[in-house]
């Protein structure tokens, strides 16, 4: 009959572990982690990250992208059909302009979040 002494490690000590080992997650369909690949490969671009955050504070038209990110309306306009495609932004005519904003605020999270990721390590 074997007995377990007082002084043995915790089993989340045993293998390495600092914190409990959680179960594993169920994986995700092909599809849906394609989609997202996709998804970040949309957002991959500095001046794509740059008009999502510009847009997390409310819909803004091409012009107000161009002044605020000092960058050419071709290519503000090339970088928001990406975003558009990827279902990133939508778009509101409003008379003769567009304005665009974001689908959702969890597109906006992502992106402040890995800015800041990589702030923390500066």
């Amino acid at each position: 009959m074997s007995t377990v002494s007082s002084d043995a490690a915790p089993a989340d000590e045993v293998h390495g572990h600092e914190h409990p080992v959680r179960p594993l997650v169920p994986p995700h369909p092909a599809s849906t982690l394609a989609d997202a690949g996709e998804l970040l490969r949309a957002l991959a671009a500095p001046v794509r990250i740059a008009i999502v955050l510009q847009l997390r504070d409310g819909d803004r038209c091409v012009h107000e992208l161009v002044d605020a990110l000092d960058v050419a309306q071709p290519l503000i306009s090339q970088h928001l059909r990406v975003l558009k495609a990827a279902g990133v932004v939508h778009g509101e005519r409003r008379g003769r302009e567009v304005a665009y904003g974001l689908v959702d605020d969890h597109l906006a999270h992502i992106v402040v979040d890995a800015v800041e990721h990589v702030q923390e390590g500066k």
